[in-house]
């Protein structure tokens, strides 16, 4: 059963876990489970999703209950009206805080196409150095950062803290694999440090301002606390349940 967290007559959100895509895809073939289909059938009626995340990123996944519905909200996000907020976890001592605005080119499959404007802002909350070897490094220092994607570009943010240099753990394509192999033997954590915590928009048909929350999921729940990191989450407001 997938984690609903958010439910009104136009609209129903869940909390996406890691590994999940959002729906069938020509280079996911072999998936025989996507948000998308899991969600109809656990609520028997079809939906329509108004916008994506990564295979590996976890957090807030809305979904319109009918196109009537979905209109307005598709077109709020290529405007980019909605504000989306994410926490990962990065390579290094990100700085303070930063805007990156470095275009973002396609993948080969579409190469052909011009670069996109791409526009990423983001707050470090804290750190950590780890008494753990990584590379020509005796320890390995590690950033827990709150970011805000102004566009939304395919792997937008992926590839921002890549060009950064600051790469988020877990990512295989744009990462680091030294670190994320240290993640995964030292550390038990496999999957990708990338959480979509909150995304608040105007209801089209109310028009209140909605604001949807989705709990860390446990492995970066986990570290977090592992790190000491909770008190930070403390003060985000999107907190996992195990630190209150």
């Amino acid at each position: 059963m997938l984690e609903i967290i958010y439910e009104d007559a136009q609209y129903v959100a869940i909390n996406k876990p890691n590994g999940l895509l959002v729906h069938r895809t020509r280079i996911a073939e072999e998936k025989k489970e996507f948000a998308l289909q899991l969600l109809r059938d656990q609520l028997g009626y079809r939906l329509y999703p108004l916008h994506r995340l990564d295979r590996g990123t976890s957090g807030v996944l809305l979904f319109a209950k009918s196109p009537a519905a979905a209109a307005p909200l598709v077109q709020a996000f290529d405007e980019r009206q909605p504000d989306k907020t994410y926490f990962a976890v990065v390579r290094g001592y990100a700085p303070e805080s930063g805007t990156i605005n470095n275009p973002i080119r396609p993948d080969k499959d579409h190469a052909h196409k011009e670069a996109q404007e791409a526009i990423t802002h983001y707050t470090r909350l804290a750190t950590v150095e780890l008494p753990i070897p990584v590379g020509p490094y005796q320890t390995a220092r590690y950033s827990f950062v709150k970011i805000k994607p102004e566009t939304g570009r395919m792997h937008q943010i992926r590839k921002h803290f890549a060009h950064l240099r600051h790469y988020i753990i877990g990512d295989k394509k744009h990462g680091d694999w030294r670190h994320n192999r240290m993640f995964l033997e030292e550390l038990g954590s496999a999957s990708l440090l990338l959480h979509a915590a909150a995304l608040q928009f105007e209801h089209p048909f109310t028009k209140a301002t909605i604001t949807i929350k989705a709990q860390l999921p446990a492995n970066l729940c986990r570290l977090c606390q592992q790190f000491s990191w909770s008190p930070v989450l403390a003060t985000q407001e999107v907190l996992p349940q195990s630190v209150v």
